[in-house]
């Protein structure tokens, strides 16, 4: 008898952790992938919700440094040197980060890859910044979602987009 108790609790505590392990985690870790010629480039980054909020000048605020995701900053990785809006930026893994704006944002590449959201950004460590449009999209994104296609690197969340151009060196 002793057993069957044993067994059936193990059994109902087996259930119990693949359910809270089968729920979806807040800023799931998410991957973008895509090439510009030869250059493969990797976006990695946490992945949140707008669960209800409003995301562009509320939760992320305009004009401030954001992480461009959630938890640790996202990277930005390219295995050949790219042209990324008539400038270059180097082969290699940056973190990513994003001064959002109404019209136009500034995307930018940062030589620390390592780093716990922006709470240690240093502009100095700046390997490259661009001015790209942004703006309202027609369709709500409730995740955060990155695409590398068709020569760009777009970003988008809530109704908010930017992109910026991708060219082979």
């Amino acid at each position: 008898m002793n057993f069957k108790k044993s067994l059936f609790s193990l059994l109902l505590f087996a259930g119990f952790a693949a359910a809270v392990f089968a729920q979806e985690k807040p800023s799931p870790a998410k991957t973008a992938e895509g090439a510009v010629g030869d250059a493969k480039i990797t976006v990695n980054y946490s992945s949140p919700a707008v669960k209800g909020r409003v995301i562009w000048g509320d939760l992320v605020p305009l004009g401030q440094v954001w992480r461009a995701g959630a938890n640790e900053a996202t990277t930005f990785t390219t295995t050949k040197d790219l042209m990324v809006e008539g400038k270059e930026l180097p082969a290699g893994t940056y973190s990513f980060f994003i001064i959002p704006d109404e019209y136009q944002s500034t995307f930018i590449f940062n030589k620390v890859a390592k780093q716990w959201g922006a709470f240690n950004y240093d502009a100095a460590e700046d390997q490259l910044r661009v001015s790209v449009p942004s703006g309202q999209s027609s369709t709500m994104e409730e995740r955060l979602k990155y695409e590398i296609k068709d020569g760009k690197l777009t970003v988008k969340w809530e109704y908010g987009e930017a992109s910026a151009k991708l060219a082979a060196k």
